[in-house]
């Protein structure tokens, strides 16, 4: 029964599909090394993110029923890291291809944190805020949230810029970032998913957290099969996006280089196919008056990809001696600084509403017209 659960027909049609795309993609290589047609270029650009859009799909499902099966805090955490290991796996791979990426990092993250801040959370607070008359956080799980973001992203996008070499930190300055981010980050899940665990629940329902748990190894072993196949299900669903993400990125660059379009624009089209499937969760998660959920996704998703993705390329940056620009722009550090002061003000209150939600929009709009600019 555990067999035909998991590995339902449309689970099989996406491992199918996305190791049958990676296998085509192989036997075409030498011809998707060559100059394609612009019109073949953007039907194969087109074939292969639908595939890694599918099996992205798949990997939050995958999730979700581990997060159901493990229940929280672990669940919301496989829920969470599963979304960022794509978007870290994606940008390692477009750094370890061909050419010259020093600021793909600095592009991707910045470009998740004002789809997730602005975008995601925008369209999050407009539904539920028109849907629900209150809404409410959990305050202090969101104080806990914005404490990391504020100084995760000033040490990613700041500081580069005023103690590195030429908006790049050195390696003498590398190694204790690299150190200090993952103790940090490391810090926070022990206290998120242990004497802290209160704060980042629905408001009204502490009692729940104060209840007895059922221990972890216990629910291990009496699923233990269960748990083993989905997580095997997952990692082979994640291979494929793994697999594929290097002939994207490279027709990605061969096509946005021939429209003359600037080089932030991949970062950001990685971003939103990465964290599509997560954006929906978002947003269903809202219209049904989940806020805390809502901030547990979009400022969950972004602590843990910043808090990972940074240390993950200062270390390919080490290791190949390519430079890591991370230094961002003085409109992007406006722009960031901007939405993290909005973003307390619009969770400060005694509830949120649609109208900040339309204020963090305007600013996800606001940096579109930058990138363009």
């Amino acid at each position: 029964m555990t067999l035909r659960t998991v590995l339902t027909r449309t689970v099989v049609l996406r491992l199918i599909l996305g190791w049958g795309a990676f296998i085509a993609a192989l036997l075409a290589g030498p011809l998707l090394s060559e100059s394609l047609p612009g019109p073949v270029l953007l039907a194969v650009l087109a074939a292969i993110v639908a595939v890694i859009i599918v099996c992205a799909f798949g990997v939050v499902t995958e999730a979700e029923h581990l997060a159901h099966r493990l229940g929280d805090p672990y669940g919301t955490l496989v829920l969470t890291l599963s979304i960022v290991l794509i978007e870290v796996i994606l940008i390692s791979a477009v750094m370890l291809g061909p050419g010259e990426h020093a600021t793909i990092a600095r592009d991707s993250v910045m470009a998740v944190s004002m789809i997730i801040l602005n975008l995601v959370v925008g369209v999050a607070l407009l539904v539920g805020g028109i849907r629900h008359h209150s809404l409410r956080a959990n305050s202090t799980g969101v104080s806990a949230y914005l404490s990391l973001l504020v100084v995760l992203l000033m040490t990613a996008f700041f500081l580069p810029g005023l103690i590195g070499e030429g908006g790049a930190y050195t390696p003498g300055q590398a190694i204790p970032i690299i150190v200090l981010t993952l103790l940090l980050y490391g810090f926070f899940l022990a206290r998120q998913t242990g004497a802290q665990a209160a704060d980042f629940i629905e408001p009204g329902h502490a009692e729940d957290v104060a209840a007895p748990r059922r221990p972890i190894r216990e629910i291990l072993r009496e699923h233990r099969s269960e748990i083993l196949l989905r997580t095997a299900v997952l990692v082979a669903t994640v291979l494929p996006i793994v697999l594929l993400s290097h002939d994207m990125a490279t027709l990605l660059d061969d096509g946005l280089d021939r429209l003359g379009a600037p080089v932030a624009l991949s970062g950001i089209l990685i971003a939103m196919i990465v964290f599509l499937p997560e954006t929906i969760t978002t947003v269903r998660a809202a219209f049904g008056g989940e806020m805390q959920r809502v901030t547990n996704l979009c400022h969950g998703a972004l602590v843990s990809t910043v808090g990972l993705t940074i240390p993950a390329v200062l270390i390919i940056g080490l290791l190949t001696g390519q430079t890591v620009l991370l230094a961002e722009t003085p409109a992007n550090l406006v722009l960031l600084a901007a939405t993290l002061l909005l973003t307390v003000a619009t969770f400060a209150g005694r509830r949120v509403s649609a109208i900040g939600g339309s204020a963090h929009l305007m600013l996800f709009a606001v940096y579109g017209l930058t990138v363009f600019a």
